[in-house]
Formats: C-alpha cells, structure tokens, sequence
C-alpha cells in the first residue's frame, strides 16, 4: 500500500487495498484500530523552543558578551551613561533576535490551517460529518463545491469535479479529476488526475474519494516534514561579524596590555595605568557595532517598506544583497495570474491580440472588430456568451500595513480565467455580454465536464434559436461539418480540417492553451444530445498567462547584477520554456530547461553537477523544489526564493533568504519567509538586492571609519608609552573621542544613500572576509595616519613650550577632529569627497557640526575644562590640528577628482580614435 501506486490502480483495487467496503464505509471497531495504528489526521509540530529560554540564548552571541563587559568596565570606571547605552543596545538587539526566532517557530502552526476542520463521511452504512482529524486511511469520503479535502484521496467517483491545486502543485488552473485508473506509475504530483490531496479546495462539482494517506503521511504532511527538517543557518553578515568580533577583542586586549606593561615599567602608577589600559580597551572594541548594523537594517526595512517590500527578519536584506541565484515560481510572480488571449485563427487568418491582464483595453493587429461584421465578430460574440465568469471592476487589496493609501481600481475575473480571458478578448472589441444578452437570452446550458471536454449554451433571439459551444480542439472539430467564412457558410473540407490542426499545433508549441469555438442554428425542441453535431466551426483562440512587463526589466537587472534568474514551475515544460524566453532568462543554447521527471532521474550529486545550467525546471513537485535549492547551496551560491503557494515552503525555509508573495502567498509560506512582497512584483525583489548591497556598503564604511578611528587611537597611546612620552591622552578623554565620534557620525554613516553603481556590479563571494577589496589596508593606512598625526600635533606642543596641559588638549582635539574628517573619506570606497559631494548625506553633516560643538564645549566651557582636563586653544594652534587632521582627507579626495579627470580624457581620446 504505497502512496504513489494508489493512482494506477482501479477503484475497485484501491478498496480491496484497504480493506473497506465503498457501499458501507468502515466499521467503528476497525477506525478504532486505524486510529491506533496511524494516529489521527493532522500534522504533528516539532517541539518548540520554550520563549525564555529562546530570549536567553540571545545573550550567548560573542560580540553580546563583549558589549557585557565592556558595560561592567563603564561602569566601574563611573561611565554611567555609557553603561546605559551599551545596556540599551544589548536589550534592543536581543528583543529583535528573539522576535525574529519566536515567529519563525510558527511556520508549522500556520500549515495546520489548512485542514479542513470537518468531513463528510460513510461509516457503518450511514453518511455523518466528523472533525477532519478522526479520518483514516479506508474511509469512505464525499466532497462538494466549497470543501477543503480533507486527506489524501483516491477519487471512486469524480462528477465533473475540478480542483484549485496550485498552492500545492503550482498548476495556475483548476483541475478537472477523473476516477479511472492512470498508467504510469511515475507520474508527477499535478498530472495524478484520480487523486485529491490535503488542503487542496474542490470548486466544481461533486465527488467520492477513499481515504489512501492521513497526516504526515499525505503530501501536505510530507512537506510539513521538510520544513522541520530544514536548519536555521547563520547569515554572512552573522558570521562575519562574529569572526570580526572575535579578532578585535584578541588583538585589542593585547594592545592594551602592551600599554599598561610599558607604561608600568616607566614608573607610571598602577592606579593611573590600570583605567589607561581600561579606557583604552572600551575605545578600541568596536561595541557600537551591532548597534550601527542594528540600525542600518532598519533604516533599510524602512525603504523596503515604501517600495512595497516587507521585510520579517532583519538580516534579510543583507542576505538578499549578496544573492547570486533567486528561484522563483512562474504563475502570478513572474507572470500576471492572469489568463490573456494572444492569439486568434479565423477565416483563413491569424489575428494577434494585445493588452495586458483583464483590462478590456488593447488592439487586434490584422483586423477591426468594431468594423468586421462577419466571421472576427461572431467569433467574439461566442466566446463571450459561452462564458459563466463575470469581469468586475474592484479596489486593489493590498495587506494591513498599506491601508489608508489611495488605491486604483483594477479589473478582474469572477470565476474560471479561461472564461475570464475569453470575455476580456470580447470586451477588447466592445462585446460586452451584458449588452448582448438585451438582444439574447440564454435558455440553457450544457456544463463543461473532464470527459466531455466542451461546453455548450442557448440562446433565443429574434433570428432564432441559437447554440453557442466552446471546447479543445480535438473535440469540437470532428463535430463540425461547416465553416464560417466572410463569404458565408460552406462545407469544412479534409484538407481545411488539416489546416486547422495544424494551426492549433503552431499555438500550442508556443505555450497557448487553445480553444475551439464553434456555433449552429437549433430548433425549439431539439435534444442535447443534437445540439452538439453538425457545428459551424468558427475559430481558435490560443491564450497565456503572460509576463509581467516589469518582471522583464527586472531580469534584465539582475543579470547585470551578476544573478542569475531560475524558473522553477509545476506548470508544463512548453508553457515554461516559451515564458522563459519572453522574459529573457533562455537566451543561450547552453540554457537547459528539466522537467520534474527527467529530475527524478538525477541523483543528487548529477543535479549538483549541472545545476548551474539550469534555467528551467518545469512540472516539479515540492521535493524538487527543495532538492534545487539545496544543490545550488552545494555550489556555493546564496540563494533567494520566491514562492506563494504550500509547495514553496520547504524551499522557501531552506534557502537562504525567502521570499513570499503578499497577495496570493498562503500563510505558510509567509511564516516560512524572511521578506514578503505586498505587490507580488518580481521587480521588488531587485529592489530589496539594491537594498541589501547597499546596506551591506554601509556596514562596511562603518567598519572602515570606526577601526581606523580605533586604531588611531590605540596608536596615539602605544606608541607614545613606547618612545617614553607622558600619556598623550587621559582615560576620560579617551572615553570622550568614544562617544563623540563613535556616536552621531558613525550612526549617519550607517544610514548613507547606495552608490550610483550598485547594480552593476557583481555579486561578492557569499564567503567574503570583512576585511575583502581593500578595506583592510584603507584601515591600515588611515589609522597610521590618524595616530601618528595625533602623537606628531603632541611632540610638537611639547617642543613649543605649550605646557602638558595645552599639549595634551592639542592631542586631544586633533584625534576628534582627525576622525570626524575621515567620516566624509569612507562614504565611498570608490570615489573622494569632492566626487560624492558633502551634502549628498544631510544627516551626516549634522552629525559632525554637533559633534564639533561638543568638542569645542569640551576646550572653551570652564566647567567641562575642569572635567576633561583640557585648556583654550589659540589660531596657531588651531591652523596646525586642522591641517594635520584635514589635510589627508582633501589630499586623497584631490588626488582622485584628477585621476578620474585624466581616465575621462583617455577615454574620450580613444572614443576620437
């Protein structure tokens, strides 16, 4: 009794399988004795993380131990504020974490949702309703119009059923079912045509089904089972950090160690150089870190949140920036969900249709239906009265968190969108059904059924009677025995029967779902069983989902980018091929598009070795899904996922940034997710890349200003013990340059704006040191710089004969204001000040003029001077710190403008060549 042979055996079979009896149901003594054996019918959740202990564990991180002590040594040392503040870093960092953990934990409770809360079932002889969680394999199960199956099913009689698989199977369309048996044993999850699953919603028609799988032994519990299975891991940036963190701390306290050891052995006192070394240890550890990553992800999460991006868990955005695969389904994210006519074949010719969606504006190339009379016309007018869904003009739902802004109203589809894309291509010629049913009146109707394949109406007009039938092509076409044509009704010849084939081959090897549309003159009494025979064939209409327009410019970005784009699709091969080169991710001949079979043949290390190849992959099952993530994670790539329906969820989870679909994404999905897109628009996802390199550029001009900042200062200090100087700096002075340029600045440099050419970049190495592309050395440089000018401004006062006092304060003031002019060099690592322009970051300008104010408060306050240890500075004393301190930054900025100067010529000179 294995779950994938259930669809290849009768109905018959199938109930000798299990044991059951179709025409009586199971007995109470044997439910009894499956409830034992196979547990109730729902999912089972791991165990979750107690909240205590989750929010606990955000205190183990390295760098939150370090911000701990350094707390500890603020305090002793009398720094109660900055004790405070760390304190307050630690408890917002650790709240967050604990969030972002806390909702992840919800993902399973969010699937279980989707149980349908009770069955109808036959048990004993008699119908009766039970929850949903009390079925078992064998039990006898009927559905309607409306339900939610409730378990896995093998169907024993499907009554013109259809069924909304997609949020399982990712099929855009509702499938009708059938209760014979199927041939082949491997076939896809979508293409099971017998079956009914979990969670899945039946919207036409009436059915029985026998109970084959219950829990997480269905195919909604085998993904429940994936996503327990896959392990939260670390972002980049965490590890990042956490290895910078763990460097820094090292090499800090060994500095200061250093220090206080030489300071102490040229008879400084123990008293004075124990809180040296201390003042100097809190300077040097960079623990504004996690605050500035902190904000600079919020600040991002704020952006993200006005281009329609919503962002669930903080490292997100800087995972997503360093992307370098995002998969992503093709129905309603890459495509519009909305079915579109593209192409039509009447009377000898084919008529090409434009617009976008349901909106009924758009133009027919190769005729005018406003002025065509005949065969265009009557075609149009079928496809709108052979039609059941209704096109409406409604507001745009958006979620909670947009509400209150003004929102277009947008056209949509009531009902089947085959039938919507028909009534839409009718109202593009102005045939709207509620002006021609004035003139008509339908009388009946024969519905549309899996075997029949068609769908005919009637209706009564001042000519007649009249018979409307729409169907596939292969059905309606050897029913019709005529053709209307512009010069009238004639014979349907063999050789035109063969033409009209032919053209439907043509539309459906390029992805048209094409349908036939025929019309015939009946009589009042006539019988249904007449109607539809000797048909008038009329036309074809091929119709698609089509691309987003703004998902091809976004692809077209993310290769530039350097991302690949990856379809993955439970839709047919054909379909996803001909998507995939209208939105330009097939271009090469390198390019392979796999469907989910061919992916069954793979082991896992043959897809590991050609994944990378891959552009496709059409007809998966959510396994699949799970399998190309997890190979491409092998590879080395970051990958981004995209998904809205169930099936996405596992891949969703285990890839490393989620991605889920705002307006058709399942609660599951959103759960599993780390950012949601409100506007389902693929080209949001390229937002939130610009977004994530940018923040990420950020981070690392914080990292460039802070350590240079900080190793200036250990400099200053080092290496004036080291030549026998008095201390260049006091502890509270220390302290001081700490607050006052590890504070404002640094915050307002977290914040700046993303380079003009961020996106045509590459993306870096998922594995990239910190200290990667030339940082480390910039770091280098300039922190020598800083403390060497520092000690350079010290030696000098002393030789002047200024006194310590004034010395010192010289010393002092030239490292502030060392620091607050390097904040302008790191706002680039590509461009000087006078290329990015000094009020390009207006928070930034802030940030220094109040910093400066501080400063100068420290020097010219009396009160503060007493505190600090400082005295009033004189012109000459100003010209020296200010040149010392400003002069690197507006040598390296001049140096550059003239570089970038002579390269503009070069290439101008070439241009001329």
């Amino acid at each position: 009794m294995q779950g994938h042979i259930w669809h290849i055996l009768t109905g018959e079979e199938v109930c000798k399988g299990l044991h059951v009896d179709p025409e009586k149901g199971l007995s109470d003594k044997e439910i009894n004795r499956r409830l034992l054996e196979f547990g109730h019918n729902t999912l089972a959740v791991k165990k979750g993380v107690n909240p205590v202990f989750l929010f606990l564990g955000q205190f183990k991180d390295f760098m939150v131990m370090v911000l701990m002590i350094a707390t500890l040594i603020s305090g002793l040392l009398g720094e109660i504020a900055d004790a405070v503040t760390i304190l307050a870093i630690i408890l917002i960092n650790s709240v967050l974490g604990f969030i972002q953990e806390y909702k992840a934990e919800r993902s399973m409770e969010a699937l279980r949702t989707l149980a349908a809360p009770e069955a109808t079932v036959l048990r004993n002889g008699d119908i009766t309703k039970i929850p949903a969680s009390e079925l078992v394999p064998g039990d006898i199960v009927m559905v309607e119009a409306g339900d939610r199956i409730p378990a896995d099913l093998r169907w024993l009689k499907a009554i013109n059923i259809r069924v909304e698989e997609s949020a399982l199977t990712g099929e855009s369309q509702p499938v009708a079912k059938t209760d014979q048996a199927l041939e082949d044993e491997y076939l896809p999850i979508a293409d099971r045509k017998n079956m009914g699953y979990m969670g899945t919603v039946v919207v036409n028609g009436r059915g029985i089904g026998v109970v084959v799988a219950t829990g997480m032994a269905t195919e909604m519990g085998i993904i429940a089972g994936m996503i327990q299975e896959v392990k939260d891991e670390e972002t980049p940036l965490q590890r990042r950090l956490a290895q910078l963190g763990k460097y820094l701390v090292a090499l800090c306290l060994a500095v200061c160690l250093v220090v206080v050891i030489t300071g102490l052995l040229q008879g400084e006192s123990f008293t004075k150089m124990f809180f040296t070394g201390v003042s100097l240890a809190v300077a040097a550890i960079p623990e504004g870190l996690p605050a500035i990553v902190t904000v600079a992800l919020a600040i991002g999460v704020q952006r993200m949140v006005k281009r329609n991006a919503i962002i669930r868990k903080l490292p997100a955005v800087e995972t997503l920036g360093c992307a370098t695969v995002i998969c992503s389904d093709k129905t309603g994210t890459l495509t519009q969900n909305e079915m579109t006519v593209r192409r039509i074949y009447c009377d000898g010719q084919i008529i090409t249709v434009s617009g976008q969606g349901y909106d009924p504006k758009g133009d027919y190339h190769g005729a005018d239906p406003y002025n065509d009379k005949g065969v265009l016309r009557e075609l149009l007018k079928c496809a709108a009265l052979c039609n059941n869904a209704v096109l409406t003009k409604r507001g745009l739902r958006v979620p909670g968190l947009f509400r209150g802004r003004s929102q277009d109203k947008v056209w949509s589809i009531d009902g089947d969108p085959t039938e919507g894309a028909l009534l839409v291509a009718a109202a593009k010629a102005g045939l709207w059904r509620e002006g021609l049913e004035r003139k008509e009146q339908r009388i009946a109707e024969i519905p549309f059924t899996s075997e029949r394949k068609m769908m005919s109406v009637i209706y009564k007009g001042k000519q007649g009677y009249k018979a409307y039938i729409k169907g596939a092509p292969d059905v309606i076409l050897p029913l019709c025995t005529q053709e209307l044509t512009a010069q009238g009704v004639v014979d349907l010849t063999a050789e035109r029967r063969k033409q009209i084939l032919f053209i439907n081959d043509e539309m459906a090897n390029h992805a048209l779902r094409v349908l036939a549309l025929a019309v015939k003159n009946v009589s009042p009494g006539e019988q249904n069983g007449q109607v539809e025979k000797n048909l008038i064939f009329v036309g074809l209409m091929g119709m698609i989902d089509p691309p987003r327009p703004s998902a091809i410019k976004a692809i077209k970005v993310c290769q530039a980018a350097g991302i690949k784009p990856v379809m993955i699709t439970g839709d047919h091969k054909l379909t996803a091929q001909a998507i995939a080169r209208e939105l330009g991710i097939l271009k090469g001949r390198n390019q392979l598009v796999v469907t989910g079979p061919e992916l069954d043949r793979m082991t896992d290390e043959d897809l590991e070795k050609c994944v990378m190849d891959i552009s496709v992959f059409a007809r998966v099952a959510p396994r699949d899904k799970l399998r190309i993530v997890r190979a491409l994670k092998k590879k080395g790539q970051i990958v981004a996922m995209t998904g809205d329906g169930v099936n996405d969820a596992p891949a969703v989870k285990e890839a490393d940034i989620g991605v889920a679909m705002g307006q058709t994404g399942t609660d599951v999905t959103k759960e599993a997710s780390a950012m949601i897109i409100a506007d389902d628009n693929f080209a949001t996802i390229v937002a939130a890349v610009e977004e994530g390199r940018g923040i990420y550029d950020n981070i690392r001009k914080f990292i460039r200003y802070l350590l240079s900042c900080n190793l200036g200062e250990v400099l200053t200090m080092f290496l004036g013990t080291l030549v026998g100087l008095p201390l260049p700096l006091l502890p509270i002075q220390i302290l001081w340059v700490n607050l006052v340029t590890d504070g404002l600045p640094a915050m307002a440099l977290g914040v700046d704006g993303t380079e003009p050419d961020i996106m045509k970049r590459s993306p870096r190495e998922p594995n990239e040191n910190v200290f990667a592309r030339g940082l480390g050395r910039k770091i280098l440089i300039r922190g020598s710089m800083i403390g060497v000018g520092t000690l350079l401004v010290f030696v000098l006062g002393l030789w002047y004969g200024v006194g310590l006092l004034a010395a010192r304060t010289m010393a002092f003031t030239t490292l502030v204001f060392s620091q607050l002019f390097h904040v302008f060099d790191c706002k680039s690592e590509q461009r000087g000040i006078f290329e990015v322009g000094l009020f390009s970051n207006p928070f930034l300008v802030l940030a220094v003029m109040v910093s400066t104010l501080m400063q100068l408060s420290v020097i010219y306050l009396p009160f503060m001077q007493n505190i600090f240890k400082t005295t009033a500075l004189v012109g000459w004393q100003w010209l020296l710190i200010l040149a010392v301190a400003g002069g690197p930054t507006i040598i390296i900025g001049f140096l550059r403008l003239l570089r970038k100067n002579l390269r503009r010529k070069k290439h101008l000179a070439l241009a001329r060549r």
